[in-house]
């Protein structure tokens, strides 16, 4: 699919002419370089958020309270502390309509408008934590769920009959086939989450050439939310969180994905492609980076194809810099980028070297389903969307009980769930004292960006 209407509505053009018409975008598009996508807060916090830096601040933004987001979703959001210019974080929230693809219909149309009721109707929100600049989410924000409506709209049928076909143009190539497809217990679902799963790769492999023909580098993790049928498909590429919050329980409904989560399938690519660590990387882990006393020794070690440890003896290529190293927030991948799952990425490459961080990077998500059928929803249940600067603070037992308080004491406020959102991102921004952010207890407060949706969901698959 072509990235054309993706430049023309979001890349400066720097034509002369008008800059507001058609033919300006189109000329801007065809006749000179790309440029960077223009840095810009969500749309739903135009005219609330300038998106500047203030020295010394870090304001809270949430939507306008005239401009409500679907099902009353409570958003806040605050820049870090100086970690970088730009708040890199972005964030989506839309429907998206799913409708049959006509033979011959054109695909550029102005799909920001996802709000018709023609076919099916799914409800989104995504968050895109970047690094390495803001652009890789600023692409994702504007285009995922493009990716993800056309994706959906390829395979349709698929979705809405009881038992997906075996062939979607209505064939019958063999009898048995819905049998067949009945004992792979192949469900509607399966086909929602391979939609979502193909949705990601292609959004990557846009950004992959945008930032390409800008010359820029980049990536973002990207943690998405669409609500389609009654069902809730949470799909992570990275280490945003999602958590369903209820009375009684904590329902994770997303995993982080970093190195040290990911070892085995990373070590296991090292070991089918042992050329991506260019002699300059073992893809063995050991408790400690080993030193030339150790070679001869017997050490603890792991491979790709074990969960326990067990002992080596150590050769002179064990003494190569680990492909994994660090521990906990410090863990890097090619001792380069702490997430092992993300968009982007396509240019980055181990320091003074030409080894590339991309292949050992996956952009799959890993999708969770949440049936509301299966579920007696109540009325303060909610799905906590956030970037890692929250779960860097608060732990789930931790923001489940913030949740609960909160909306506990604020029954009446119709403003309540963005409230909620704000009173997430000050707990875990904290307050200035001197040059540091602490938290109420004095240790040190979030110094990264946040995002927070917070999304209520009572009544939801009755109302949709």
């Amino acid at each position: 699919m072509s990235s054309v209407w993706f430049k023309k509505h979001f890349l400066r053009s720097g034509s002369a002419a008008n800059p507001g018409s058609a033919e300006s975008l189109r000329r801007g598009v065809e006749q000179q370089l790309p440029a960077a996508p223009l840095y810009r807060r969500p749309k739903f916090l135009r005219g609330v958020c300038s998106g500047e830096r203030l020295p010394g601040r870090r304001p809270i933004y949430c939507p306008p309270r005239d401009k409500p987001l679907q099902w009353r979703t409570g958003y806040a959001e605050v820049i870090n502390a100086e970690k970088s210019e730009f708040n890199e974080d972005q964030a989506t929230c839309c429907q998206i309509s799913v409708r049959r693809r006509e033979i011959g219909m054109e695909e550029e149309q102005d799909w920001l408008i996802l709000c018709s009721n023609q076919y099916l109707v799914g409800y989104y929100w995504a968050l895109f934590d970047g690094h390495g600049g803001p652009d890789a989410a600023i692409i994702a924000s504007n285009y995922l769920h493009y990716c993800i409506k056309q994706k959906l709209e390829e395979v349709v049928e698929g979705i809405t009959e009881a038992q997906p076909p075996m062939h979607l143009n209505g064939c019958c190539i063999c009898p048995s086939d819905p049998q067949f497809v009945e004992e792979k217990q192949i469900q509607q679902e399966d086909v929602v989450i391979g939609a979502l799963e193909n949705a990601f790769q292609e959004c990557d492999e846009v950004i992959g050439q945008e930032m390409e023909a800008t010359n820029q580098s980049g990536g973002c993790t990207a943690l998405a939310a669409l609500y389609l049928q009654g069902k809730l498909y949470v799909a992570n590429a990275g280490d945003s969180r999602a958590i369903l919050v209820q009375k009684q329980s904590v329902v994770p409904l997303s995993s982080e994905f970093t190195p040290e989560t990911e070892r085995q399938r990373i070590q296991q690519l090292a070991f089918l492609c042992p050329k991506l660590l260019a002699e300059e990387f073992t893809r063995f882990e050991f408790p400690r980076r080993l030193k030339g006393n150790d070679v001869g020794q017997k050490v603890l070690y792991r491979d790709y194809s074990m969960a326990g440890w067990g002992y080596k003896t150590v050769e002179k290529a064990d003494l190569k810099y680990p492909l994994i190293h660090g521990h906990g927030k410090q863990t890097r991948l090619l001792g380069t980028l702490a997430v092992s799952r993300g968009l982007g990425d396509h240019q980055l490459k181990v320091i003074d070297t030409d080894i590339e961080v991309k292949p050992f990077l996956s952009c799959i998500p890993q999708v969770k389903v949440f049936d509301f059928a299966s579920c007696n929803i109540k009325e303060d249940d909610v799905l906590v969307l956030a970037t890692d600067g929250l779960w860097d603070i608060l732990s789930n037992d931790e923001m489940a009980q913030i949740v609960r308080s909160f909306l506990d004491e604020n029954r009446t406020d119709p403003y309540r769930f963005s409230e909620l959102a704000r009173c997430l991102v000050h707990t875990a921004r904290g307050k200035k004292n001197g040059h540091q952010w602490i938290l109420d207890g004095n240790s040190p407060a979030s110094y990264d960006d946040i995002s927070v949706f917070v999304i209520p969901l009572y009544k939801r698959d009755e109302d949709c």
